[in-house]
């Protein structure tokens, strides 16, 4: 199957000699959606963020394949004072993309057409996320990072954002997303890595990995023991 695929050889980064996260070697290609677990501080947005190339790392390397153009979505979604469709504009024009159409396309794809013109920070946090989906959506990237999305949504937000992300998967984006959200990773997952201590302990297709996990950290996790 050709499309994405990003390579982690060595990969590992530290702060002032503190080891976030070392040694990690894995392989995502393209596909169905790459899921990201762990506990608190097992080091998740800190791997999507070098995977992303937003940080440099300490040790080893990231190499992709058959990625032009990627975009990364953050738990709580940073926009500008500016109305919805400003705001993706002002996207579109960083990565030197002059297609108006995009705009509106994107909106549609987020099903928020009807709020281009209202000033985006005013919106509820639901529309606000799904604004900012639209914004990197409009970009059309292959590969689409997404650091826990729907953490400080309610359900019905979460359902419209998970709704959004399969169709993008349906069309060939592949998605890498962090997740603390066990039963969002049993739903949208095709395959889950799992980090514990700055570790990767298991990465396995998603049916496999929920009903007959490898590891004991693994199994434990799904427990919802405390990992040690």
């Amino acid at each position: 199957m050709s499309g994405p695929m990003l390579r982690a050889e060595g990969l590992g980064y530290s702060v002032g000699g503190l080891p976030l996260l070392q040694g990690l070697d894995f392989t995502i290609g393209p596909g169905a959606p790459s899921f990201i677990i762990g506990p608190n501080g097992a080091g998740k947005s800190t791997l999507l963020r070098l995977l992303h190339r937003l940080l440099p790392p300490s040790t080893g390397q990231v190499l992709s394949a058959g990625i032009g153009r990627q975009a990364m979505l953050f738990q709580k979604p940073v926009l500008l004072r500016r109305s919805v469709a400003q705001n993706i504009a002002h996207a579109l024009s960083l990565a030197g993309i002059q297609e108006p159409g995009r705009i509106p396309a994107a909106l549609e794809e987020v099903g928020l057409p009807h709020l281009a013109h209202r000033p985006a920070r005013l919106l509820s946090g639901g529309e606000q996320q799904r604004v900012a989906l639209a914004r990197a959506l409009a970009l059309r990237p292959d590969i689409l990072f997404l650091d826990e999305p729907t953490a400080s949504l309610d359900p019905a937000a979460t359902r419209a954002v998970e709704a959004i992300l399969a169709r993008t998967a349906q069309r060939g984006v592949k998605i890498v997303m962090t997740t603390h959200d066990l039963h969002q990773a049993r739903r949208l997952a095709g395959e889950i890595l799992l980090l514990h201590q700055g570790r990767l302990v298991e990465q396995a297709a998603a049916g496999t990995f929920f009903s007959s996990p490898a590891s004991a950290e693994a199994q434990a996790f799904l427990r919802g023991d405390i990992l040690e």
